[in-house]
């Protein structure tokens, strides 16, 4: 039997739904019940019946489900999927940060642990990060964790006062401007998407055409009719939107743009992960309890 069918079979026999990201390898993505991004991962991960979640993504992911979900089983099919991102702010860091601001608001970006989102006041994911903040009372001030990009086109988009962490996801970091200017060169015409964690989205905003989030970029893909699209975000993406969209050539700003954490997962993870029921995520109960607050607001949002 191939490993899809036996992960297939697996599910059925566990009770399972299988999530995976849009960065996760093809073949996981193939054989996933829903891919997408983090906030439509989270909804889906609230809204499915099934009572064990196997999520092929990272650790902050997995938290994010098992906090949702505290009376389920949530699997991540291997314990090496962390992200550079989530580890770049821990929670005492934040504690020792709010008190140089007292009566700010933090917001922290879903990319974080479990420890930092209970820190929190606001989460959110690059789908809803404008409208999270936009909902921070006007005269309170806003400390934003962990991504200094992702902050930066925040605190440009809604002229807020934002102080920002100096994080960043190393595969995005490294997409510059320079690179942009070497794609619009070589494609002439093409349109630019790009990610909001990307240095060069965040420098050169009136360079990019849209900057979207990884599930926008999938919109982007189902309706475009441009003949080819500069994508500047983690390669993995590319395989959904050149499924959706076969008459457009999606081309990667950087071929090299690829997350080692969401590759971590294999076929054989997933199926070893379903067959002995392995690694489960747990988050400690007082921590779950001042999380889940701030993820189900930024689910409603």
């Amino acid at each position: 039997m191939e490993l899809a069918e036996e992960i297939r079979a697996l599910k059925e026999g566990r009770d399972a739904v299988l999530l995976a990201h849009n960065y996760q390898r093809p073949e996981v993505q193939d054989v996933a019940d829903y891919v997408g991004d983090s906030l439509y991962l989270a909804r889906r991960a609230r809204e499915s019946e099934r009572s064990v979640i196997v999520f092929a993504g990272v650790r902050f992911m997995a938290e994010t489900a098992k906090i949702l979900n505290p009376e389920r089983t949530v699997l991540l099919p291997d314990p090496k999927a962390g992200c550079g991102l989530a580890d770049a702010i821990t929670a005492e860091q934040v504690r020792a940060w709010k008190t140089q601001h007292p009566g700010a608001a933090v917001v922290a970006y879903i990319n974080t642990s479990a420890e930092v989102k209970a820190e929190a006041d606001y989460c959110c994911t690059s789908s809803n990060a404008v409208k999270v903040v936009e909902q921070v009372p006007a005269d309170r001030e806003v400390l934003f964790v962990p991504d200094l990009f992702l902050g930066d086109y925040v605190r440009r988009r809604t002229g807020r006062r934002i102080h920002l962490w100096a994080g960043d996801c190393p595969v995005h970091a490294k997409l510059r401007p320079e690179e942009l200017a070497g794609a619009r060169a070589a494609h002439p015409g093409a349109p630019v998407i790009a990610h909001p964690e990307c240095g060069c989205a965040s420098q050169v905003l009136p360079e990019v055409d849209r900057v979207l989030s990884t599930d926008g970029m999938v919109r982007f893909a189902e309706e475009t009719r441009a003949p080819e699209v500069i994508v500047a975000t983690e390669v993995g993406i590319l395989h959904r939107m050149r499924r959706l969209n076969p008459a457009t050539r999606f081309t990667p700003l950087d071929a090299g743009a690829i997350c080692p954490y969401m590759k971590e997962i294999d076929l054989a993870d997933v199926r070893d992960s379903l067959a002995e029921m392995r690694y489960r995520i747990d988050v400690p109960a007082p921590t779950a309890a001042k999380a889940r607050g701030v993820l189900e607001r930024m689910i409603a949002t």
